[in-house]
């Protein structure tokens, strides 16, 4: 029983930290934006951040953590509740995608890219994108077709892997250091802006300190091209 229950909340921390990531490349992608679609010059969280470019090496910090973060969960045997864990996914996005189409004058995709302190809207962004993490953690189990691409990408990774891992330290530093920009900017000049900052400085901060556990744990050093499955002898 206490096996089992390690088992879940193992699975349950790597579903969180597939989430993190989300949010920090979603609230990373839409500082990018803003960034380049100011018609005025817009210097973000300046002084203490330096450039709007570096937003990039954050926004790597993010997707290269998704990886990791998920094969966490994949080594575990969790068994399935009546379906695999991506149909849940696939349900919180179709009634967050309602939601936001009902209630806000906003659509799923544009919702990421706006500039709002309305708690429906920022409710509709973190059920959105637990949703996503769910399907993500549960992609290879969508199809043959799916799980053939993932192994092709994850046996191209190998050739890569010690650049990857490097690049994790790298982009980590960059996003605790983001993190910090935004809350010295958030405390000295923009405390009015508290929740919607608030998704990224806490999630680039968890998402630079789990680019340094991960490259510690030399996660990308350890990934392995995936087993090809024995044609059966005997039908």
């Amino acid at each position: 029983m206490a096996s089992s229950v390690w088992v879940i909340l193992k699975k349950v921390f790597s579903l969180a930290l597939i989430f993190n990531a989300l949010i920090s490349i979603t609230a990373v992608a839409g500082m990018l934006y803003g960034f380049y679609t100011s018609k005025d010059p817009w210097y973000p969280f300046a002084p203490y951040f330096l450039d709007g470019n570096l937003f990039w090496l954050a926004l790597a910090a993010g997707a290269i953590c998704i990886f990791p973060a998920a094969a966490i969960g994949r080594s575990l045997h969790t068994g399935r509740f009546l379906f695999h864990h991506y149909v849940y996914g696939f349900f919180v996005l179709a009634i967050t995608a309602i939601f936001v189409r009902v209630f806000t004058p906003f659509s799923v995709i544009t919702i990421f890219f706006i500039d709002s302190n309305d708690i429906g809207v920022n409710a509709a962004r973190a059920f959105f994108l637990a949703g996503l993490a769910m399907f993500l953690d549960d992609l290879p189990d969508l199809s043959l077709k799916t799980e053939t691409c993932l192994n092709w990408v994850k046996t191209k990774a190998c050739y890569i892997k010690k650049t990857l891992h490097y690049t994790t330290l790298i982009t980590g530093i960059f996003a605790i250091y983001t993190s910090m920009a935004m809350l010295a900017s958030t405390i000295a000049e923009n405390f009015n802006r508290w929740l919607p900052n608030l998704f990224g400085i806490v999630s680039l901060f968890i998402t630079g300190i789990m680019c340094l556990a991960f490259f510690i744990r030399k996660d990308w050093l350890k990934i392995t091209p995936p087993k090809r499955k024995q044609p059966k002898l005997f039908a």
